[in-house]
């Protein structure tokens, strides 16, 4: 099989159906030259796949048949530990903010726009286009300022578009992101967040300080990240709540 025979039979399975290519191609660019079978390459990209877009996502999340929001967030192994601290959190980030808010990497996290303090403009950017639907179904249905769009995050250039299309004052998420960007490309992050940074007014990104299943802390400090934003950016808050690091940041 050619390379596009490949990735047509990698996205043959319905987990990974409505993956955008760009992502596609990047989990099988780590196998596309080792020396195994065509097979065991799709096995090995559908593997890489599971764990960045797969791995906390329930079955149950794509057919919720009229379910709250609490629940369908409960679903997603990520938005469930999150859920007692939504409103606290969003106080925290929200409470002088009065504009629109990027989401990158959304998951399902549009479930929880009732938790925002004031009722913003909320665009969630997610790969996995069955959450897309997810979400923009629920925004339809609940009459909720706000929509998903379906693309990768490494199309940085549509990217960027959506971000300054909207007017007003604006802020990005990338909640639990930049740890499924590096495994697809080493050092991805801070190209995105060079080139996100300054078509906005503040940036959040955290990541998990605790393991999702046993709780006990990580030893990982991430100090890759952590260093590069207070290299090139100005840190404006750096906290811990539940289980999750905060950084929130601005340009210079």
């Amino acid at each position: 099989m050619n390379n596009k025979e490949i990735t047509e039979k990698i996205i043959q399975k319905k987990e990974f159906s409505k993956l955008p290519k760009k992502d596609v191609e990047k989990a099988f660019g780590h196998f596309e030259k080792r020396q195994v079978s065509d097979e065991e390459k799709i096995r090995l990209t559908r593997e890489l796949l599971h764990k960045v877009f797969g791995a906390f996502t329930s079955k149950k999340i794509l057919s919720p048949k009229n379910k709250d929001a609490g629940w369908v967030l409960r679903k997603h192994l990520s938005t469930r530990e999150r859920l007692p601290f939504y409103d606290e959190l969003y106080k925290k980030l929200l409470k002088n903010f009065n504009g629109v808010v990027f989401d990158l990497g959304a998951g399902i996290n549009g479930f929880s726009y009732n938790s925002f303090p004031i009722k913003f403009r909320y665009i969630g950017v997610e790969a996995v286009g069955q959450l897309v639907d997810l979400m923009n179904s629920y925004f339809e249905k609940e009459k909720i300022n706000a929509s998903a769009i379906h693309l990768s995050l490494f199309e940085t250039e549509k990217l960027k578009e959506v971000i300054q299309r909207e007017k007003g004052k604006k802020i990005v998420f990338l909640f639990k992101t930049l740890d499924s960007l590096e495994m697809l490309e080493r050092d991805y992050s801070k190209c995105l967040l060079k080139e996100i940074v300054p078509l906005v007014e503040e940036v959040v990104i955290s990541f998990a300080t605790k393991s999702m299943i046993s709780r006990k802390k990580f030893k990982v400090k991430r100090n890759w990240i952590v260093d590069f934003i207070k290299e090139n950016f100005t840190v404006l808050d750096n906290f811990e709540l539940g289980g999750e690091r905060y950084l929130v940041f601005r340009k210079i």
